[in-house]
């Protein structure tokens, strides 16, 4: 194949950038792939369904060397169930996907809503709230009822503190990426010390809940799995539920931005969950996914070198007017009466989450999503003058105030 071409590492320009960062490579070239080098490896980015389809095929890309370390420190946790492969990711796995039935996701949905009506109960009328602060800590509440988890009312706010530190701080090397570090440390300590108490006897855990099925799940190899794998994998489970926080805050923003959509919102149903899915669209969450080529690989006619880091971007094709036209305009009408294929819509990846690495919690975003803009729809506030700036160089972006609310008197 000849020598390759020499590429600059582009680290400190993918930091600088963000989202940006890698459809502006691709746009560079002209393509759907591009090489460059990223962290001193190589790298090869690439977009679009095909690409997806290719990205988590597990003869093709694997994670288990993959995601860096500092990822593993603060989202997702060493011996976490994204760092294997083929049967034993599978297996773990299995774990997650028994709780994402549709009766269990009801029944999430219904705690985060009564947490969220405890929340706004407590606004007083015509004091600024901050709706990503407020969100993260009512899906706090409600997910930690719902999974089992034993938690006095008063540690709520310090949960949610730092299961929000874990997501705000995996992408930066500054201070956010400390306190998320801490924040894991802290959170798996104390859950390793709940799954030891539950297997000991010392404490109860609701039959089927997500502390019951963790704190009993046995490997390939027949053996429970270690206090802290199992605390880190609890975490996989409220971690990314309260993680919806940045999405509630982002309907915030897009009620604020397009209040044409909050009458057909308040109406619920097949609306809410289309507005659900655009914001998921629409907004900045995830900038890409990263793997490594299994083996020297070719992808529309682009070699794909084994071991080379693969980057599917979710941004770029979550915003490329070949499948989403008009991609920078607001339409939750897009998904109104749409069936979203597999490989289309990647917020959270791609794929059939039971036979690869794609999220099994999206059902749980999205109904969750619903319920809640459906009800922040209902409520009655003024948006005061602030900074809603959403800046793509951070990751994950959010609205830079957190979107103040000023609740308006209750009956008004």
């Amino acid at each position: 194949m000849g020598t390759p071409p020499v590429h600059w590492d582009r680290s400190l320009q993918a930091l600088l950038e963000g989202y940006a960062w890698l459809p502006g490579q691709r746009r560079r070239v002209g393509g759907d792939v591009v090489h460059t080098r990223v962290m001193g490896q190589r790298a090869v980015g690439l977009c679009g369904p095909e690409a997806a389809q290719f990205f988590y095929d597990e003869k093709n890309v694997q994670r288990h060397t993959a995601i860096p370390g500092p990822v593993l420190s603060t989202l997702f946790g060493h011996g976490a169930v994204h760092t294997l492969d083929g049967a034993a990711h599978r297996w773990r796995k299995a774990v997650f996907l028994s709780l994402v039935t549709r009766e269990s996701t009801a029944s999430l949905v219904q705690c985060v809503a009564a947490a969220w009506e405890d929340t706004v109960v407590g606004w007083t009328a015509g004091r600024e709230v901050v709706l990503f602060d407020e969100a993260s800590r009512a899906l706090t509440a409600g997910v930690r009822r719902w999974a089992g988890v034993p938690l006095e009312t008063h540690e709520v706010a310090a949960l949610a503190a730092d299961l929000v530190a874990m997501v705000d701080g995996f992408a930066t090397a500054g201070p956010r990426h400390w306190r998320a570090r801490q924040a894991r440390k802290r959170r798996e300590t104390w859950l390793g010390s709940i799954v030891q108490d539950v297997r000991d006897g010392r404490t109860e855990a609701p039959e089927g809940s997500a502390l019951d099925l963790i704190a009993r799940h046995r490997d390939t190899d027949g053996e429970l799995l270690d206090p802290h794998t199992a605390a880190v994998e609890l975490l996989n489970v409220i971690r990314p539920t309260v993680a919806v926080c940045w999405f509630v805050a982002y309907a915030g923003h897009a009620l604020y931005r397009w209040p044409k959509h909050r009458g057909p919102l308040q109406a619920g149903g097949d609306f809410a969950v289309a507005f659900a899915h655009e914001l998921r669209r629409f907004y900045p969450f995830a900038p890409f996914l990263g793997g490594r080529a299994a083996r020297d690989l070719e992808l529309g006619g682009e070699h794909v070198p084994a071991g080379s880091l693969v980057l599917l971007d979710l941004w770029g094709q979550n915003h490329d007017s070949r499948w989403w036209p008009d991609p920078y305009r607001f339409d939750p009408h897009r998904f109104v009466d749409r069936e979203i294929g597999a490989w289309e819509l990647v917020p959270q990846g791609a794929g059939d989450p039971s036979a690869g690495h794609r999220c099994p919690g999206e059902p749980f975003t999205v109904a969750i999503l619903a319920e809640l803009c459906t009800r922040l729809a209902h409520l009655d506030y003024q948006v005061p003058e602030q900074d809603l700036t959403i800046s793509l160089s951070r990751i994950p972006a959010r609205p830079r105030s957190g979107l103040v609310l000023v609740p308006a008197p209750r009956g008004t």
